[in-house]
């Protein structure tokens, strides 16, 4: 089992880093890869979303069956404030590797509702009720994991590092987004039509029911980090205290993150719908250019975690990434809409994608370090929450709504473009708050700063270690 850094302080100073760096690794891991898990199981139903339309909610209209499914998409959606609500309150009374088993657990239920329910004409009207029931708790569970496991992570290690650290979380969920569209390529290129509408759909669902025993072999394996419980004494009413200290902080940080959420969902999942439904595509570029968008959004957060390590503001990189991605969309869905091959698709995609991605990583870092420990998670769930279901776990069935009722498919970017410029506007609007080493950390340098007296060359080297992360 993981050492806390209140037993790694206890030991002598020549075994701090190794033990630390050991201990930071298992934690980075294990929350960015259930996280990941978790994702998948959720945003894979938006890959699916034609075919479980006319499996659970049949109709005359193919784009209203769409319609009806990617609705089911966004009813996950709204699901998740409440759970980033409840699940982010418990993580800061009680703990955070608390509440992120938890989650494991309601996240494999309601991908076994989806993968085990009948079609509509198997048993009418109760099909989609349970659809919906799946959708709605694996999104509870969604809703308070990807706050409460980005804190865990910001926490575990020292202030140089948490570009690095906290990259690994939107790393998971570019993978969850990445495995989602490749299996999709993978499925649809090698069945047939007939067969995928059957049964193949339900093969990453399937796949995502994995949740559940690596979820809780690898969380239950982590202790939760001293600011967390120290913190948590002073977090009887979390909730009360986000609404009555933090309510402009969370209305800003929920537009800005809106900048990253609505061109994802726009681009990386809506894709294979748009391409197949709206430009009369082979499904085949829709996937392909889905999981172009989720490999940079792999790629690249580690790059912009590092950069941020070494300029020590977050709000630069934040304002130019953003920037570009509200002067781009509308571009690329020209490009897009008037495309003859897949290329141009791909070029469009790559180009908001990376964009999207270095926003992300800054946001995200910005947001974490305006709240204090004691309502990180709370506050960091909740805003993440509110505004994917708003604006995020809308943005297909708006987008959907759009076309079919104007007949252009231009119409997409007269959402999404608009909404990356308000989003803009809160980055500017955002007060950067000084990052601060967390207790924890603080610990273990005093603790390499009082053995530096007695042995200077290998104590103050080990100090430093820590410090730059190296």
């Amino acid at each position: 089992m993981s050492r806390a850094p209140t037993e790694i302080v206890a030991q002598s100073s020549a075994e701090i880093p190794r033990q630390y760096r050991r201990d930071l690794l298992k934690t980075v891991v294990a929350a960015s890869l259930v996280t990941g898990l978790e994702m998948f199981d959720f945003t894979v139903f938006g890959f699916f979303a034609a075919v479980i339309g006319d499996r659970f909610f049949p109709a005359n209209d193919p784009m209203t069956s769409l319609l009806y499914a990617v609705g089911t998409f966004g009813v996950g959606f709204f699901m998740r404030p409440v759970g980033a609500m409840m699940i982010g309150a418990y993580a800061d009374r009680v703990g955070r590797r608390a509440a992120m088993t938890r989650t494991s657990w309601m996240m494999a239920l309601g991908t076994a509702a989806l993968v085990l329910c009948p079609s509509f004409a198997s048993i009418g009207m109760i099909a989609p009720l349970v659809v919906i029931a799946g959708r709605s708790l694996q999104g509870f569970a969604v809703g308070g994991d990807i706050g409460v496991a980005a804190a865990f992570v910001l926490e575990a290690g020292p202030v140089s590092r948490r570009g690095s650290l906290v990259s690994w979380q939107l790393v998971s969920q570019g993978a969850a987004a990445l495995l989602g569209a490749t299996l999709g390529l993978l499925i649809t290129s090698t069945m047939p039509p007939a067969a995928v509408a059957s049964w193949g759909w339900r093969i990453p669902f399937v796949i995502g029911l994995l949740i559940a025993p690596v979820g809780l072999y690898v969380r239950r394996r982590l202790r939760d980090r001293p600011i967390a419980t120290s913190a948590a004494r002073y977090a009887a009413t979390p909730l009360a205290e986000l609404r009555r200290e933090h309510g402009t902080t969370i209305l800003l940080a929920m537009l800005m993150i809106m900048g990253q959420s609505i061109p994802v969902y726009a681009i990386v999942y809506f894709m294979p719908s748009y391409a197949t439904r709206v430009m009369h595509m082979p499904a085949v570029i829709g996937f392909r250019a889905s999981a172009l968008s989720a490999l940079l959004l792999v790629v690249i957060p580690p790059l912009a975690g590092r950069l941020l390590d070494s300029m020590h503001r977050r709000k630069p990189l934040a304002l130019l990434a953003s920037g570009c991605t509200a002067l781009l969309v509308y571009p690329v869905f020209v490009v897009i809409t008037r495309a003859t091959s897949a290329l141009p698709v791909l070029c469009g995609v790559a180009l908001i994608s990376t964009m999207v991605a270095f926003s992300a990583c800054a946001i995200t870092l910005l947001v974490l370090e305006a709240f204090p420990a004691r309502v990180r998670g709370s506050g960091m769930a909740v805003s993440h929450a509110l505004q994917v279901a708003l604006f995020g776990g809308t943005t297909q069935f708006i987008l959907t709504g759009l076309i079919k009722w104007t007949g252009d498919p231009m119409s997409a970017a007269w959402y999404v473009a608009p909404a990356c410029a308000v989003s803009f506007c809160a980055v500017m609007l955002f007060k950067e708050r000084a990052s601060k080493p967390e207790p924890s950390t603080t610990r273990i340098e005093a603790s390499c700063e009082k053995s530096a007296a007695s042995s200077p060359s290998s104590s103050s080297q080990q100090l430093r270690s820590i410090r730059t992360g190296s």
